[in-house]
């Protein structure tokens, strides 16, 4: 196995390649998942049921917690590519699941426009923050520490908001905007620089994760603006 930062120029390019085609796959299953949803009533009822009761969101968030750690856990497994493309295809049901809810009330209560906009938006940022990545060759290894504990306590606020119902406001959203910019720095800099040229499915699993994160909260600050 050849590190991406010790690989040839060739191999690089087709790590990179291959990283960012599944990348794009996946964000295409997602949103083939999230219609499949909508027209089959199933975010209508994930809806229902999880916004609204505060032990069922913590129960959402929980489960999809554990989802994640088994499909970045099998998506690492480098030698066994069946494995990691299944750590894959998880992540993304998980992630679909998780957003059907907020989808459907920016689709229903927010006006239309809300979910391209919001995409629009999550789309430039992320492409911005590769250039600055691929262009100075900076390592963001450094933020590594820092995303620990913003995590951390990011985590802590949205379970102590879901148990006492108390509202995290804009300004939550906008620090977990710069969070997941932060995290797309830092999980582009590792790719480039610690994963070896056969984890492209894994590459792809990280900064899928971290580009949703993202998503989540603009949509969550477009739909703040539109009301």
């Amino acid at each position: 196995m050849i590190a991406v930062a010790q690989a040839r120029p060739s191999e690089r390019a087709e790590f990179i390649k291959r990283t960012y085609l599944h990348l794009a796959g996946a964000g295409g299953a997602f949103i083939v998942v999230e219609f499949l949803f909508f027209q089959l009533g199933i975010a209508q009822l994930l809806a229902s049921v999880f916004i609204g009761s505060q032990f069922g969101w913590l129960a959402l968030l929980g489960g999809f917690a554990l989802l994640g750690y088994l499909a970045n856990g099998l998506a690492a497994k480098a030698d066994d590519v069946n494995m990691q493309y299944l750590g894959l295809g998880l992540y993304v049901l998980g992630e679909a699941i998780i957003f059907a809810p907020l989808l459907f009330i920016a689709q229903v209560y927010a006006g239309g426009g809300v979910i391209s906009s919001a995409a629009v938006i999550t789309l430039f940022m992320f492409l911005g923050l590769t250039a600055v990545v691929f262009t100075t060759g900076k390592d963001f290894s450094f933020l590594g520490g820092v995303l620990r504990i913003g995590g951390m306590v990011a985590l802590g606020l949205i379970v102590a908001s879901a148990i006492f119902g108390f509202s995290l406001g804009i300004v939550f959203s906008f620090a977990m905007v710069a969070f997941a910019s932060a995290a797309i720095l830092f999980k582009t800099s590792q790719i480039m620089k610690y994963y070896n040229t056969n984890q492209h499915v894994a590459a792809s699993l990280a900064l899928f994760s971290a580009v949703m994160l993202l998503f989540w909260y603009v949509l969550r600050i477009v739909m703040s603006s539109r009301r």
